[in-house]
């Protein structure tokens, strides 16, 4: 069993990867910067060492901070948690060098499928089903990129290859727009991604995001958790998300599952990942791997009982997988918000001291979150402060347990979207279940 983990991440992931280490016997060392000096996790760890000031590129994203933490402290292995440095092939890669662990999947996997096209073309020979698309990069030919958008069909979508999280992406809906597109797109990607490789894809109009969870270890074994639908989206971010996905049917979640963990063995995948779908018309079409533990985890494991940064932390120990497939059974219903402190209306962060905080409880609710009483939220990270889970025996229960513990949340001093969430749960489309990724922004005005 690995002895002690340097937790290279900051907020609740830091927390929550804590707490399974100390379920293990396993000693952390916190790493933060200064604006996060006094935070929860901080304090709680066995060790924590500054490694840097307040903006990531000093601290959360300095590779050479991270891992002289790890020296300094005589650490076995870095977990990454996920953002700042999760999926980066580099960062894994001299984690091993320095003779580290590295809490994650190989770094020549996080490159495989860091990279979209490579990506796909992986996806392609596991028998996972892809966007019809450009079966790999635009050149230079015109003529051969207006030939290939005629044949996939208007609208069609230009995406960087090593892009993510909504960014290197632009719609092109007829042939006039069509090259000015690829251009713009290769500026904003070479700029953004240090990587200007664009392909083309098949844009699905009103599409569900449904994700599936896999675990794998370095024996050879691979099993997938279920599903996960993530289609509430704002700008491409994640707003609310529920496991099992309404109207995903057993034969197409095991169908699908077991792709999934093919893949994983085909390609030599170790710990946790998600396989990111758009769902149309009863079909799934893969758009990409995330080489980490998710955000949106929590649901898997209150309706599967599997705790998965547990698991990360046995595999990267080494061991196998503690499950077999026929050990999972997706038990009731969850759902997860995603607690924000930013202005409800214009989306704007909302940094500041909280004067106030109360937790909601009572029966099948968990609030994973490192903020309390008069805890400053910094202005300088990703502005999410909690996650608001809710388990039930089905669906229906799930969201009432939901919405009444939106109800009972107090957090005062600052501005946050709570009040979004209750108008979310109260949403009569929300509630009848399978809204496409597109449903919020049409709700909220934004389209």
């Amino acid at each position: 069993m690995i002895e002690k983990v340097v937790i290279a991440n900051r907020g609740e992931i830091a927390l929550r990867i804590q707490r399974a280490c100390r379920a293990l016997g396993i000693k952390t060392v916190a790493v933060h910067s200064e604006a996060d000096r006094d935070a929860k996790y901080v304090k709680l760890a066995d060790e924590s060492v500054c490694i840097g000031p307040a903006i990531a590129t000093a601290s959360y994203l300095n590779i050479p901070a991270v891992i002289s933490a790890a020296e300094v402290t005589d650490a076995v292995a870095i977990h990454p948690g996920y953002g700042f440095l999760s999926e980066n092939a580099d960062f894994a890669e001299r984690v091993e060098e320095s003779g580290f662990v590295f809490i994650g999947p190989k770094p020549e996997t996080i490159r495989l499928m860091g990279d979209k096209i490579s990506a796909i073309e992986a996806m392609k020979k596991s028998g996972v089903p892809c966007v019809p698309g450009s079966d790999g990069p635009l050149g230079d030919d015109d003529a051969q990129t207006l030939r290939l958008a005629h044949g996939i069909g208007y609208p069609v979508l230009i995406k960087a290859a090593g892009g993510g999280g909504g960014k290197g992406m632009r719609v092109v809906h007829t042939e006039a727009a069509l090259l000015n597109a690829v251009a713009m797109t290769r500026a904003e990607a070479g700029a953004a991604f240090n990587n200007d490789t664009v392909y083309m894809e098949k844009y699905l109009e009103n599409p569900r995001h449904v994700e599936f969870q896999v675990l794998a270890d370095e024996h050879g074994n691979a099993i997938h958790l279920g599903e996960r639908d993530c289609s509430m989206q704002r700008r491409h971010q994640k707003v609310v998300e529920e496991a099992p996905a309404p109207g995903i049917t057993e034969e197409m979640r095991n169908r699908m599952g077991e792709r999934c963990a093919e893949a994983c063995r085909k390609i030599g995948y170790r710990g946790a990942g998600t396989f990111e779908f758009l769902y149309e018309n009863g079909e799934f079409y893969f758009i990409e791997m995330n080489t980490r533990v998710q955000v949106e985890h929590p649901v898997t494991e209150l309706i599967t009982g599997v705790d998965i940064v547990r698991e990360q932390l046995l595999i990267a120990s080494g061991q196998p997988l503690s499950y077999k497939q026929k050990d999972i059974v997706l038990r009731g219903h969850a759902m997860e918000c995603r607690i924000n402190a930013e202005d409800p209306k214009t989306f704007m962060p909302s940094p500041g001291r909280i004067t106030q905080y109360h937790p909601p409880g009572g029966p099948g609710i968990r609030v994973d979150t490192h903020i309390y009483n008069n805890y400053m939220v910094p202005p300088y990270y990703d502005s999410m402060i909690a996650k608001l889970i809710a388990h039930g025996d089905n669906r229906e229960q799930a969201m009432v347990r939901l919405r009444i513990a939106l109800s009972e949340m107090v957090v005062d001093g600052i501005k946050t979207n709570i009040e979004l969430h209750r108008d979310i749960l109260n949403d009569a489309g929300f509630q009848g279940g399978g809204v496409n990724i597109h449903y919020l922004e049409k709700k909220l005005g934004l389209q």
